[in-house]
């Protein structure tokens, strides 16, 4: 092995050791977190309790890592075949003062089979990290994390079922990379408080709690495996989203850059066809696929 892979190999254990970040958010490859879809440090639907965004060169010496961090990008496309479904979102992500993430997203939504081959949705969020991974010098305290996402759609989907076109997520999440294990695991869990109806793509209307996760395992230095869940908002008035999952496979190719690539459930897709009651709205399941790229 030469010098440079060896000193990435070296860099990436000391990490893992420490708990210092999301699985390799270091010098040696990219990571988590992720912009997801509406821009907010996470996965693809859920946030971490981690922020985004890489510090600047030169660590603890560089002042400006007090400030503000580096920025981070991300794309998706989730194509929802057999819903006749095309997603497309894009957003931007930093950190101030290592504890307050702000993130901001623009998604198209392209879903003819409904009429609506136009749908523009606007989010907006903020993240505050309260407590750091393994505080108080313990190997097993998880990283703590209020958030919240402002999100406004526009589409005749909207005014059509006379729903909100905006709404307001907030969510509390706890985030803990294992490594004890064989392999180093992430942990992810939270609560989120929501008047989404299909991830706000289809417009807003009462609010419910409800509870998300997420398991990472790192079965290579570049690479992570995952789970992701979503229990499904009860919006009120006979609409209840479907319950979201997928799994992922992620790339992390080199310390700026990270490919995913992930099957997603939804939920049936012909609930979303049906006048009246809806309560396991979906919009079927199909291939997503990510770049993201880190500063």
């Amino acid at each position: 092995m030469n010098k440079s892979k060896c000193k990435k190999s070296n860099t990436f254990r000391t990490l893992i050791s420490l708990s210092a970040a999301a699985f390799a958010v270091a010098t040696a490859y990219g990571g988590v977190p992720l912009n997801n879809l509406q821009g907010t440090g996470g996965i693809a639907f859920n946030p971490l309790a981690y922020t985004a965004g890489l510090p600047w060169e030169g660590g603890e010496t560089n002042s400006l890592n007090e400030i503000v961090s580096k920025p981070q990008l991300g794309a998706w496309y989730v194509n929802l075949n057999d819903a006749g479904v095309n997603w497309w979102a894009g957003s931007a992500a930093l950190t101030f003062a290592r504890r307050l993430e702000v993130s901001a997203g623009y998604g198209f939504v392209n879903a003819h089979k409904y009429g609506d081959k136009s749908i523009d949705t606007y989010n907006i969020g903020a993240k505050a990290k309260f407590l750091d991974e393994n505080a108080f010098d313990t190997k097993w305290v998880p990283a703590l994390a209020v958030g919240g996402v402002y999100k406004y759609t526009n589409s005749r989907t909207v005014d059509a079922l006379g729903l909100d076109k905006d709404g307001f997520d907030a969510y509390v999440v706890a985030s803990k990379l294992v490594s004890e294990t064989p392999v180093p695991v992430l942990l992810s869990a939270g609560l989120l408080l929501s008047d989404e109806v299909v991830n706000g793509v289809v417009g807003h209307n009462h609010y419910d709690v409800v509870a998300f996760g997420n398991v990472d395992v790192l079965p290579a230095e570049n690479v992570a495996i995952g789970l992701e869940y979503k229990q499904g908002v009860d919006a009120g008035d006979g609409i209840r989203n479907h319950d979201y999952w997928d799994g992922h496979v992620a790339w992390f190719v080199n310390d700026k850059l990270t490919l995913v690539a992930a099957f997603a459930e939804t939920g049936d897709k012909d609930k979303f066809r049906r006048s009246g009651s809806a309560k396991n709205l979906g919009v079927g399941s199909g291939l997503v696929l990510s770049v993201q790229y880190q500063f």
